[in-house]
């Protein structure tokens, strides 16, 4: 399987020091520049924002989450209402994750064997049987651009022999989701796993690149393991991912990681950060977090970010925004989500831009030493 008609992916420039490369994904419902940071909307909905707001950030794809949608509202009324496009009023790209990211993370309530997952819902404790099968199947009826395959995502730490199996499975499990994915306007895209062992990411990358796949995703990172052990991976599987494809490093939306990340080849990234930040008072400025809450803000009548275009640093001041948050209201929370997706989409168009312009290298590669040079973007 590789690109099927209403997809492709052009490579338009290069970074002659790095591995960074610029690149379009064409997807039936438009463009995605790359590199690009895509913001996570699990129950069809970027948490207290609007879709007309979320254009306004620059954001150009949006994710979702199977395992999520199943247990509400049901993939069938999604499907009901035209699609997860229609019924979010989002009309540009999307993805969902197949719900492996939630073999991980609901790990309590689940059961794991090669046939699928058991879990007990979350919600009622009603028994959820997920399996490759399933999950493509609830991804073709909530209709995403692009559907993830279903992986087993292995914790921080485990034992190699624990990691091993995980792998065997999410190629097995790769295997059953290619043979029941059907959609014709649906990219498939397969996930590396291998945890922190080389030669099973090595493998795991063999195995998904021979797949021949519209996209390629690296997982199993951001879970626990020590920065350093995320940044190895990276150095080592972004040179093992096939050219011509898309490489999304899921999970990951720092502006370190993503920097380093891009001089590795990697083009897409999501995460929930930019959103559970501003629900909880901080906002990402020049790569530091500022806790607004903090007094200091109380009498700055600045904006926050003099370069930033979106409506909190447009219209408001910290001092406005400290009070906002200091006293739990809502509209905080909303303009600081807001700001702090703003910073990570505007980062990974600065990226772009400075590939195009033949300068990522000095302006971008500092990051991964986070060097003084790194916050001056």
């Amino acid at each position: 399987m590789s690109f099927p008609p209403p997809f492709s992916f052009q490579i338009t420039a290069r970074c002659p020091r790095t591995r960074a490369r610029c690149g379009c994904f064409h997807t039936p419902h438009g463009e995605v520049t790359t590199p690009r940071f895509m913001p996570v909307g699990t129950l069809a909905t970027v948490k207290g924002i609007t879709t007309d707001q979320l254009r306004g950030t620059g954001a150009q794809m949006v994710l979702s989450n199977t395992f999520h949608l199943h247990l509400q509202p049901g993939e069938q009324i999604v499907a009901d209402a035209g699609g997860l496009h229609r019924f979010m009023g989002w009309h540009g790209p999307m993805l969902t994750d197949s719900g492996g990211f939630q073999v991980f993370s609901l790990d309590q309530i689940n059961t794991i064997n090669d046939e699928g997952v058991v879990f007990r819902s979350p919600r009622d404790g009603a028994r959820i049987e997920l399996t490759p099968e399933r999950a493509m199947a609830i991804q073709e009826l909530l209709g995403a651009d692009v559907a993830m395959a279903f992986d087993q995502c292995p914790p921080y730490p485990a034992s190699e022999a624990e990691v091993a199996t995980a792998t065997r499975r999410t190629h097995s499990w790769l295997e059953r989701c290619i043979s029941s994915h059907t959609a014709p306007n649906q990219a498939l895209f397969g996930i590396v796993q291998g945890g922190c062992f080389p030669h099973l990411r090595q493998e795991s990358a063999r195995v998904v690149a021979s797949m021949n796949l519209p996209g390629i995703a690296v997982g199993g990172v951001s879970v626990g393991e020590p920065t350093e052990e995320m940044h190895r991976i990276v150095r080592q599987v972004g040179a093992l991912l096939p050219e011509a494809k898309p490489h999304y490093l899921m999970g990951v939306g720092t502006l370190r990681e993503m920097a380093l990340a891009v001089a590795h080849g990697f083009d897409l990234f999501d995460c929930v950060i930019p959103t559970r930040l501003g629900r909880h008072g901080a906002a990402l400025v020049g790569g530091e977090r500022w806790n607004l809450k903090n007094a200091c803000f109380r009498h700055d009548h600045s904006p926050l970010d003099r370069s930033c275009p979106c409506p909190a640093c447009r219209q408001h001041s910290r001092a406005y925004l400290h009070h906002l948050i200091k006293s739990e209201e809502l509209l905080g929370k909303i303009l600081l989500s807001l700001h702090n997706i703003t910073q990570l989409v505007r980062f990974s168009s600065a990226m772009a831009r400075a590939i195009e312009e033949g300068c990522f290298a000095e302006d971008f590669t500092p990051w991964e030493a986070n060097s003084p040079a790194a916050h001056t973007w």
